[in-house]
């Protein structure tokens, strides 16, 4: 394709990936299900799975080969838009009462999901033809732990701002458990790579980089008040270009040391300067998450086909996936907050949103299967434990919400105790 052909069929295919994430999103919100959990289901409808198969010619027309590219990095436009966002909206001072729970169970939430994809990969992988065949046992196996070992913060965060859950203690346990896992999976994931090929020098780079990362955002904290007093001086539009410029700047540096665009957006947000002036730039650059964010999804749901799993032996795989990544990580962050005192419905809460897996599982399975270390079917079965996983959470919610209200009547300190507004 030319240039100009494929600037064409950009814009009829961002129209067509916004009208249908539109429409999905609407139809699962009648479930009680967020927008961003449409969003990611609309990606895998408009690829090979629904309308591959249904209308193979309108696919391949609609999202040619050439464009999938173009769809990955504008997505990644969206994606670093809307971390930084997830960031800013996070609140550090709301974790100094909980900060203890919330590493035990971070620390739950990472080391038995590992564990037990590790024991899975193992003891059946290569009797389910998912595996990629060039790629050691070994290395698959510690991939597929790391991806089961990953929590969705930014749909952690989404679904606690919508249902109005963050000035709850197992909203702040979830934030701040949350935050802490993705970290951690990040780093363990350039570990993954550095196995993969050969050389420590990946998880070096990674450990080094987010040493200096630390010192980018120190500086940042140190230079608020200075910053504040600039931005009131600024003309909005040259607020903005200052904002994109930095954002981005620190996209590429956690990109480059391996611990991914996502982690510098949403630590940037995290220490950004606040003003009013300051308030108004990063509220302009909110839609272009909202807008671009679609495109991401969609880019993993053209390279997820479920009639991969169709053999006998994938769709088990795909099964114990499933199962282990619930056992692995609502189960184990369960078991964590009841061990460190919490009351049993806080503790049944803090697993259920740190279950949900979503967006950062696609972003590692994205980067695995660029890596070449994931296989499509392992892909496809991977991405059914991050929709089932996801999906999971806001009916778990509803369901604890609905078993505990009468109990909330007769025993109104119950709530206190729960920290339910």
């Amino acid at each position: 394709m030319t240039a100009t052909e494929l600037g064409s069929a950009f814009f009829l295919a961002v129209v067509v990936i916004l009208v249908v994430c539109r429409i999905v999103s609407r139809l699962l919100q009648l479930v009680g299900q967020p927008p961003v959990v449409g969003e990611m289901l609309a990606g895998v409808v408009l690829g090979p799975s629904v309308l591959g198969a249904l209308l193979p010619g309108v696919e391949s027309g609609l999202f040619p080969q050439e464009l999938r590219p173009v769809l990955y990095v504008v997505g990644q436009i969206g994606l670093v838009a809307f971390m930084f966002y997830v960031g800013w909206e996070f609140r550090v001072d709301r974790l100094r009462g909980v900060a203890r729970t919330a590493g035990l169970v971070s620390a739950a939430g990472v080391v038995v999901p590992v564990v037990l994809g590790v024991v899975l990969i193992i003891t059946v992988g290569e009797r389910t033809g998912a595996l990629a065949p060039d790629v050691p046992l070994m290395v698959s196996a510690l991939f597929v732990g790391v991806a089961l070992a990953v929590t969705a913060f930014p749909m952690l965060a989404r679904i606690i701002a919508e249902r109005g859950l963050t000035g709850t203690r197992f909203g702040q346990l979830s934030l701040g458990a949350g935050a802490v896992d993705d970290a951690v999976a990040w780093v363990l994931l350039a570990g993954v790579f550095s196995i993969a090929g050969g050389s420590a020098g990946l998880v070096s780079a990674a450990v080094a980089g987010g040493l200096g990362l630390i010192a980018v955002l120190a500086v940042v904290i140190r230079l608020r008040g200075r910053s504040v007093l600039l931005a009131e001086r600024a003309a909005p539009e040259n607020l903005l270009l200052v904002l994109v410029g930095v954002l981005f700047l620190i996209a590429w540096y956690t990109d480059v040391v391996g611990l991914y665009a996502v982690f510098g957006a949403f630590s940037l947000g995290v220490v950004f300067p606040r003003s009013v002036q300051l308030d108004r730039t990063v509220e302009t650059l909110k839609p272009v998450g909202t807008v671009f964010l679609p495109l991401f999804f969609t880019y993993s749901g053209l390279n997820t086909d479920f009639t991969l799993l169709g053999s006998g032996s994938v769709l088990l795989f795909t099964a114990a996936c499933v199962a282990v990544a619930v056992a692995g990580k609502f189960g184990a962050c369960w078991l964590a907050a009841r061990a460190a005192g919490e009351p049993q419905q806080v503790a049944l809460r803090v697993g259920a949103l740190m279950n949900a897996r979503g967006l950062m599982q696609l972003i590692a399975l994205n980067l695995g299967l660029a890596a070449g270390i994931v296989t499509q079917a392992m892909f496809s079965a991977l991405v059914v434990v991050a929709i089932t996983t996801t999906v999971m959470a806001t009916p778990l919610l509803a369901v604890l919400d609905r078993r505990e209200r009468p109990a909330r009547a007769g025993h109104p300190e119950e709530t206190v105790a729960a920290g339910t507004p």
